[in-house]
């Protein structure tokens, strides 16, 4: 008989290698093939695991120590105090991208029902938890892959959010016309001859690598955000750690001011923001 606290002990092992939180992902496994809490485990650490249960955990295990991400392996994510689903077709959201999402309520916190975009939704994380945040605001979302929104139609949903819509097309082309007080993005801005994509094998390539030098998402970004910025809107990107000054002048190159760029909680660059001029006024004719 193999109790739950021996199986979390023996995975925990085989996981310090590949996982930098490898206590936390044994708990999340064994947990979903026993189809409880981790509270729940952590209150029962005698159970024993049912043979069926044994082959399903180390199926999980295998997988894990391949590199692929536990979010793929649960379906599950949380983001902002939500659960999400993930699929292999959306990138995994991460904790510092909380920081993009503090940041757009900020820069809409004084303005009633205010129209947010949210630029390649992937699995919807941003423009869901600022929907979720700010019911009075009109969210739309886009993305050019058809599979990725279709988990972020899924978990808008399940968490049933009136405000939330979704265009299916690259960045703004879905958008003629159309204008925000906030435009939020976390585009791809890895270069395509990083390494650092090697270890991210799992997740959806068109969601990290941006070109030859990391920026071209980014600037295509910046260069549609005024035209579609509203007098005195705000664009915010998330991008790489050392990318600041670039991001900075691909914003003031926009014509964009007030330009700005927020570290995460690791002290690394990670946010960056810059206003259409408040004074800007739409022809009218």
């Amino acid at each position: 008989m193999i109790r739950a606290a021996d199986a979390l002990a023996a995975l925990r092992g085989r996981l310090d290698d590949v996982s930098e939180s490898a206590a936390l992902d044994a708990e999340i496994l064994v947990a979903k093939v026993l189809g409880i809490s981790r509270a729940a485990l952590a209150a029962d650490p005698g159970r024993a695991l049912r043979p069926e249960e044994l082959l399903a955990l180390e199926s999980l295990a295998r997988r894990r120590l391949a590199g692929e991400p536990v979010a793929y392996l649960t379906g599950r994510r949380e983001f902002w105090s939500l659960e999400l689903e993930v699929t292999p077709d959306v990138l995994v959201p991460r904790p510092e991208t909380e920081l993009l999402v503090e940041r757009t309520l900020a820069a809409i916190a004084g303005t009633r029902h205010p129209a947010v975009l949210d630029l390649g939704t992937g699995s919807g994380a941003i423009a869901i938890a600022v929907a979720c945040t700010r019911p009075d605001a009109a969210v739309t979302a886009t993305d050019a892959s058809a599979a990725a929104l279709a988990v972020a139609r899924r978990n808008a949903v399940r968490l049933g959010l009136p405000n939330l819509r979704f265009f299916e097309g690259a960045w703004y082309a879905p958008l003629a016309g159309a204008r925000f007080e906030a435009i939020a993005s976390n585009p791809p801005y890895v270069a395509d001859s990083d390494k650092s994509l090697d270890l991210l094998a799992h997740e959806p390539r068109l969601a990290l690598a941006a070109g030859p030098r990391g920026l071209e998402a980014l600037a295509a970004v910046a260069a549609g955000a005024p035209g579609h910025l509203a007098a005195g809107g705000v664009l915010l990107v998330e991008h790489g750690a050392g990318q600041g000054a670039a991001v900075r002048r691909l914003f003031a190159d926009s014509g964009l001011e007030e330009v700005e760029t927020f570290a995460d909680l690791a002290g690394r660059d990670r946010v960056t923001e810059g206003r259409r001029p408040r004074e800007a006024v739409e022809s009218v004719t």
